[in-house]
């Protein structure tokens, strides 16, 4: 699908621009939007952040948006069909909107799991990740909004992501790294890729020869290359693939770009080549006068946007759903000593639940960074059981602590000081006191990103009113000095500040400081922050951070004795009849702008699973987090769920599963560690500026099975409530004869599976090739395919897996291109990467 048949009116259009006017189109308006032209009818194209929600050009809780699962839940159901439904409802918000282009797929690999961006990319399998990316872009664009696979290429890491430099062999680029992005490009059609921060063989992405060969020649991609914000830092980047700088209006080119070509030191068709691009992609949207947009729909929809329709406002419910159903189908249920589902017709529901743990009562539905959204609403675990099971007594206890920084306020205890209405007020003030902006805002965790007004001091008032009497902690989040009033009396002023070199990772997640008050429940505090503007710092590549602003006035517990909040949810939980423990990551560990030091739960969650399992034998432990974590206590409980980040509607999908509502679909996209020190593949933090992928081909599950290491749970591993039998398995070359097929065919899998237990079910089927060579180098086993096959009990399903020619080939780094090495390869279908329920034979 890659490339188009070239509209020869673009490039009259191109012709009627001056060399300026071209120029200005290749650096972003503003911080999400590109240039309008009328000279040639080109309208204004929004882009927006949105690999798991779109989020438009505000990031404001008056204009929500829907909170889908995390990308490794989506990875986790296995499921193309679901990944495009999952496109086509971020279409649907795209439309809603006014957003062209969606800043997602992420597209690159969980080459370890202390990567910070691990919860937003898919997998640690090039081909798993290609298939449900492929799927995602199609959802997008069948429905007219442009997809952005990001980051190419080779930033799997965050640390030091702006300067780093990935050594990696030209076999594993292309084999692992660039695979997933040729599948987006070639098969899925992706109008646009955003190029990384991070450079590649000492070349930074927006600079490297990688933008043009394979992207845009050997693929054929006609699209934008738009740049990751700030990733362009040099005139360098023009003459290369790079095609808009963002954000705008500022930037490397501009001037000096006008300047280079007229002095012949940059040729003109490199901008009209670009500039043809970017008209192209507004002709597919439908922003270009008198070209038709690449779907039809897609007029229809933005008109409808544009409407004044109150049924145009707010998130489809349909796509409500999808979130649900997304979440239970990537559930992964890793143990289970028949403790669930609870409530079967042998086993009646429990009536006494506790539920335990900060993370049951304030999950997270997404990862920390620019994937944010602001939903809404979200459901909580306790919320979603208590709904699900409403004659069951169900008990609460925090246990544990899990987020280390303020939390927002509830906005039910804050109310604007002049309305009254709920909520604060936010000033943007000048420095003789002027208002230049004065807001009542319904959150108080805020962030203003790329339009924030120019001023002097921010402030933030409102009045709270406290539920509870006894000591709270008043504080706040954001970079730089702030103080903090309580009824017009200073209680705190503190200067938090941050290396030039963590700035992103500070912005995402800034420090926070908080100060001791004594309140009384019932009784209403005017509490006042107050926070300067100067001296706005700068990014590590010297991009001043103008107009961004991340703000959160927060709480939080005061916590004595946190062996008494254990010795709280033990007594919880002896007496119930099961107990559900939410253990989970925070903002500071899973984010975007840094990677994770360890791969432990943070504060006490363990020593919490452990005491409770220790005096109630039904105890069910659920995993809210986004990437994997150690679990000292896995086998000491009845069951394991890993969740992922649920999105918004995480509660309702959990206690589906709990209760048998739903089955849990999910299987690992990446293996699960039983100890840190396991994991063959660790390291992300650049030495002396590099990050040396020195294991080649051997990234996740190739990397333990050739380490001969056990982990706790494989890739692709997960249970559900039925069992299953492996009963036969045939291959046929791709059309309609079995035996041997030449060398350039893919081959068809036909597997033949039983539901052999009393439930309907799911099972993902999953098919292997393994060889072996003297000559090239291989993982032992490699993913080749895989189906989603679903029957009823006692019903035999046959799933049908498509292995593509490319899996049986390899880059030869000395032709520079894909070859097929002759020979015998054994196909293995198991329930995983280590199973070996059938395998076959394969003459290539």
């Amino acid at each position: 699908m890659a490339g188009s048949t070239p509209d020869p009116r673009i490039d009259e259009l191109v012709a009627r621009l001056t060399l300026a006017h071209k120029v200005r189109l290749l650096t972003g308006a503003d911080f999400w939007s590109l240039h309008a032209e009328p000279a040639v009818g080109l309208r204004t194209v929004v882009v927006s952040d949105g690999p798991s929600g779109v989020r438009g050009a505000v990031w404001d809780e008056r204009d929500p948006s829907l909170n889908l699962p995390s990308a490794t839940a989506l990875a986790a159901t296995w499921d193309p069909e679901i990944a495009y439904r999952y496109g086509v409802a971020a279409a649907h918000e795209a439309h809603r909107k006014g957003v062209g282009v969606v800043l997602g797929p992420t597209i690159n690999l969980h080459r370890s799991p202390l990567g910070g961006r691990h919860f937003e990319a898919y997998s640690e399998d090039p081909l798993l990740t290609a298939e449900i990316a492929e799927a995602f872009v199609r959802g997008l664009q069948d429905h007219g909004v442009a997809a952005c696979p990001k980051h190419y290429v080779a930033n799997d890491f965050e640390t030091d992501r702006f300067t780093a430099s990935v050594e990696v062999s030209e076999q594993a680029l292309h084999e692992l790294y660039l695979a997933p992005f040729e599948r987006a490009v070639v098969d899925a059609g992706a109008w646009s890729v955003m190029s990384a921060y991070n450079a590649v063989g000492g070349t930074t992405m927006t600079e490297h020869p990688l933008l043009t060969e394979p992207l845009k020649g050997t693929w054929g991609f006609d699209g934008v290359v738009i740049s990751d914000w700030t990733a362009v830092r040099s005139l360098a980047s023009a003459a290369a693939g790079q095609d808009v700088v963002m954000p705008g209006p500022d930037g490397p080119w501009g001037d000096a770009l006008v300047a280079a070509v007229e002095a012949g030191e940059i040729p003109v068709d490199v901008v009209d080549d670009k500039v043809r691009r970017i008209l192209v992609l507004a002709a597919r949207l439908g922003a270009l006068d008198g070209f038709d947009p690449a779907v039809p729909a897609a007029a229809a929809a933005q008109a409808a946007e544009s409407s004044d329709d109150e049924a145009t406002v707010g998130t489809d419910p349909a796509d409500i759903a999808l979130a649900r159903e997304a979440e239970t189908r990537g559930i992964v249920l890793v143990r289970n000593d028949g403790v669930l589902p609870l409530g079967t017709p042998t086993s009646p529901a429990p009536a006494t639940i506790a539920v335990l743990g900060q993370s049951a009562l304030r999950p997270r539905t997404q990862g920390g960074g620019s994937a944010t959204v602001v939903p809404v609403s979200t459901v909580s675990p306790l919320d979603g059981l208590r709904a699900a099971l409403p004659d069951a007594t169900v008990t609460y206890a925090t246990g544990a602590l899990v987020h280390d920084g303020v939390l927002p306020f509830a906005l039910d205890d804050v109310r604007d000081p002049e309305t009254g209405a709920p909520g604060v007020r936010t000033r943007f003030l000048a420095a003789d006191g002027g208002v230049v902006l004065d807001e009542v805002r319904r959150a108080t965790d805020l962030m203003w990103l790329g339009n924030a007004p120019a001023a002097h001091t921010f402030e933030l008032l409102t009045d709270y009113t406290a539920t509870e009497s006894g000591p709270i902690e008043l504080g706040w989040a954001v970079i730089g000095s702030t103080t903090l009033e309580v009824d017009g009396e200073v209680v705190l002023t503190a200067e938090l500040p941050v290396d030039p070199e963590d700035l992103g990772a500070a912005l995402m997640a800034p420090p926070s400081a908080t100060v001791r008050v004594d309140v009384e429940a019932g009784r209403t505090y005017r509490l006042r922050w107050t926070h300067p503007l100067t001296g706005i710092p700068s990014m590590p590549d010297g991009a001043e951070l103008a107009a961004v602003l991340g703000f959160t006035a927060g709480w939080r517990p005061v916590v004595e004795s946190t062996d008494a909040l254990i010795a709280e949810a033990v007594e919880v939980a002896r007496t119930a009849d099961v107990a559900i423990v939410v253990v989970g990551t925070n903002e500071k560990v899973e984010s975007e702008g840094f990677d994770r030091s360890d791969l432990r739960l943070p504060g006490r969650q363990d020593d919490l699973v452990a005491a409770v399992a220790a005096v109630n034998p039904r105890t069910v432990v659920v995993v809210n987090s986004g990437s994997p974590v150690v679990m000292p206590w896995r086998d000491d409980v009845a069951a394991v769920l890993l969740t992922w980040f649920g999105g918004q509607e995480y509660g309702h999908a959990l206690a589906d599963v709990l209760t048998g509502a739903a089955e849990p679909g999910g299987r690992l996209p990446t293996t699960w560690p039983k100890t840190e020190a396991d994991v063959p593949v660790l390291d992300v933090t650049p030495h002396d500026g590099l990050v040396r992928y020195d294991e080649g081909i051997h990234v996740g599950y190739r990397a333990w099975l050739r380490a001969g290491t056990e982990p706790a749970y494989p890739f692709g591993f997960g249970l559900g409530y039925t069992t299953w039998s492996y009963d036969a398995v045939r291959v046929m070359d791709a059309g309609v004869h079995s035996g041997a097929v030449a060398a350039s065919g893919s081959v068809r899998v036909s597997v033949d599976v039983t539901n052999t237990g009393e439930r309907t079910g799911r099972q993902v089927v999953q098919v292997y090739l393994s060889r072996e060579s003297l000559t090239v180098d291989r993982p032992l086993r490699w993913l080749a395919g895989s189906a989603v096959v679903t029957a009823e009990p006692g019903q035999t399903k046959t799933a049908e897996v498509l292995v593509r020619a490319r899996a049986f080939q390899h880059w030869d780094s000395e032709a520079h291109a894909w070859t097929a090495e002759p020979g015998r390869f054994t196909l293995i279908v198991g329930r995983d990467a280590t199973d070996t329920a059938l395998d076959a034979v394969v003459i290539r």
